[in-house]
């Protein structure tokens, strides 16, 4: 989606995808000015037993932006992104990367696997993959 697209997130589905009830019921319970922080929709996830994507689709149903990446990728506020630039880069993080890639990029499941084998912030891994031109793509919740 395009930040013309923004507030249409409901088109990247077909007509008449349907909104699961559940869902909608946690989402208005935990959004706040129609934006959901992603670590919101990740607690939602877990609370009802079903996917991440599950939820971003449900999101975007009810047209709710999804913000606050815990991979700091999106939504927070005009800098957009929050991932720093790192100095120096561990050899065995950049390569645990690498071989992680499908079609040279990196998943989001797998960024945060990552950082959860290393021990690390999942912010970390973003940069890491900033200072070595690698993109994480698709995302969890479906916004990339």
């Amino acid at each position: 989606m395009t930040h013309e697209d923004a507030g249409h997130y409901a088109r990247k589905h077909a007509q008449g995808t349907r909104v699961n009830p559940a869902i909608r019921d946690a989402l208005l319970e935990r959004t706040k000015d129609g934006k959901l922080p992603c670590a919101i929709a990740f607690d939602i996830a877990k609370r009802l037993g079903v996917s991440p994507g599950q939820v971003g689709k449900t999101a975007d149903l009810m047209e709710l932006r999804l913000v606050k990446c815990q991979l700091g990728l999106f939504g927070y506020g005009r800098r957009k992104s929050i991932v720093k630039s790192v100095a120096s880069v561990n050899p065995e993080l950049k390569k645990a990367i690498l071989e992680a890639l499908i079609n040279d990029r990196l998943p989001c499941r797998r960024a945060w696997e990552i950082a959860a084998a290393f021990g690390i912030h999942k912010l970390r891994v973003s940069a890491v993959c900033n200072a070595i031109g690698v993109r994480i793509k698709p995302c969890q919740l479906g916004a990339f």
